[in-house]
């Protein structure tokens, strides 16, 4: 793992976790989890399993320190976890030049789909969820896949943007 990639991952996720932070919560204290959209950029913009293991739980604890969800924190740990590794075969089997607005929308949207299934699922394991999983699957997980489908989209073009014109090569 290069340090440059590992610094990139980083800024990504410091950056998510921002946002994760002002989100409110929601219904039973779940919350949009726009930190999986700089995750899911993360992966795409390096896609080695070293990067995915680091970015899958650094995403997952900084999620567990954020959350709003009473007992989050394991959930939030597997979760980012779980969604790293079933995306990481499929991103790899696409060319990174392929890589654009319609990928990385359908890459955010199943991601989420993914965190969201496995955060609630390990939530009713662990601790219980205050309300049915159907109810928060449609109320959170559904809207925040939509919106993390367009948020990735969007920001995946800034963050290659960015990397380009500084000069901040990829390895």
């Amino acid at each position: 793992m290069n340090l440059r990639n590992n610094i990139l991952t980083a800024l990504l996720l410091a950056t998510g976790l921002i946002l994760h932070q002002v989100t409110p919560g929601i219904l039973g204290g779940m919350k949009f989890d726009f930190l999986l959209s700089f995750v899911f950029i993360s992966l795409i913009i390096n896609p080695a399993f070293g990067n995915v293991l680091l970015t899958g739980l650094l995403g997952g604890l900084l999620a567990a320190m954020t959350t709003s969800f009473p007992g989050g924190q394991i959930p939030n740990i597997i979760d980012k976890l779980v969604a790293c590794l079933v995306l990481f075969p499929i991103i790899r089997l696409i060319p990174q030049e392929r890589f654009n607005s319609i990928i990385t929308f359908i890459i955010g949207g199943l991601g989420t789909l993914i965190s969201g299934t496995a955060f609630l699922a390990s939530a009713l394991f662990i601790t219980g969820l205050p309300a049915p999983m159907s109810s928060m699957m449609v109320t959170v997980v559904i809207p925040t896949a939509i919106a993390n489908a367009v948020g990735t989209a969007l920001l995946y073009t800034v963050v290659k943007r960015a990397i380009k014109v500084s000069g901040f090569g990829i390895d």
